[in-house]
């Protein structure tokens, strides 16, 4: 029989808790896993394969420790050690110096525009030898000498290194002239390697030029830890110059067509005229050689007559002539009278009496 008092039955060992108990024993479990790996991450995070074209500079405690070539790293996680990434001493790095590009913005505002455009009326412009203006777009080509500066330097280095090539461009720019500059110009194609030439030596002198700025600052403990390998130049005109060189350079070219059109008609008309006076002189020596002919011919009786009768090699010549001549001469007479001059008679011609 049961009783009317309660009766606290008692729970088995093994029958399971609850499921709060049991949630909270998953997410302690979870938490536990994470922190696990977050540990193992945490811990060998420093622990990374340099590549072939990098080095890694070491820091510990902010100070710079060791620097380790292509390979596997060992180091110590963050805060006690830091890690960066270098590119490797035989990689070249490329950068665009922006400093000497002139913004479009400035393009637009001129004198007219008020105070305010003075700000900007130099940008991008480089004065030369020959109180020219010239835009210069510089490209560079670097390696990193010394890591420990490079990364002492850090976000300072592309600022410091543009300031520099900005120096010696202007430096460079304002030792030459023009021409020398804009080496690449239409009328100047014959001396093509006399350019070429110039340019190489402008890239040469503005390289020198950055690697002594560079020197300096090594001297002054302020090194940026890299070495100019080559520079890329693309000059040219502003914006304003520019149409004017293509309206002179659109004259020039139209002058010498003309001119060439000019030398074309006189070189067509001095052929004429060369191939007339040659039909003419032809025609007149031929003239004058049949009229000369004809004379000899016509002369020729007159002229044997004479010098036989000067060397008086045949004293009857004349009045064999005359016997031959004189019967064509008296045809052509309407009538004839002869005379005997051996006759004492008188001969009367009939004429009209007074």
């Amino acid at each position: 029989m049961i009783s009317g008092k309660s009766v606290t039955q008692e729970r088995p060992l093994n029958q399971p808790k609850g499921h709060w108990f049991q949630a909270g024993r998953l997410a302690f479990l979870a938490l536990y896993l994470l922190t696990f790996i977050t540990a193992f991450t945490w811990l060998f995070s420093n622990v990374r394969e340099i590549g072939p074209d990098s080095r890694a500079v070491v820091l510990s405690f902010g100070a710079i420790d060791r620097v380790q070539d292509s390979g596997l790293l060992l180091a110590w996680p963050q805060p006690f050690e830091k890690v960066v990434i270098l590119p490797a001493a035989d990689r070249v790095i490329d950068r665009t110096v922006q400093a000497l590009i002139r913004p479009e913005v400035a393009n637009y505002t001129g004198l007219n525009s008020g105070m305010a455009s003075d700000a900007n009326a130099g940008v991008g412009y480089l004065l030369t030898g020959d109180a020219g203006v010239v835009q210069l777009g510089v490209h560079l080509y670097y390696k990193v000498t010394d890591p420990y500066a490079y990364v002492l330097q850090g976000k300072h280095v592309p600022f410091a290194l543009d300031r520099l090539v900005e120096r010696s461009a202007v430096l460079v720019s304002a030792s030459r002239d023009l021409d020398t500059i804009l080496v690449a110009r239409p009328e100047l194609v014959g001396a093509s390697t006399e350019a070429a030439i110039k340019r190489e030596k402008l890239r040469a002198d503005l390289v020198q030029s950055i690697n002594q700025g560079l020197a300096a600052l090594a001297k002054e403990h302020a090194s940026l830890g890299i070495r100019i390998a080559r520079v890329d130049l693309q000059p040219s005109l502003p914006v304003e110059t520019v149409d004017a060189f293509n309206a002179v350079l659109t004259a020039s070219q139209l002058a010498k067509q003309t001119v060439a059109e000019a030398n074309n008609k006189a070189a067509t008309t001095r052929q004429k005229a060369n191939q007339e006076a040659d039909r003419l002189i032809q025609q007149a020596n031929a003239n004058a050689s049949e009229r000369v002919a004809k004379a000899h011919t016509d002369t020729a009786t007159i002229s044997r007559l004479a010098q036989l009768q000067q060397n008086n090699t045949d004293p009857g010549l004349l009045w064999r002539l005359y016997r031959q001549r004189i019967h064509t001469l008296l045809s052509q007479a309407g009538s004839v009278t002869t005379v005997d001059p051996s006759d004492d008679g008188k001969l009367i011609l009939q004429g009209k009496q007074p």
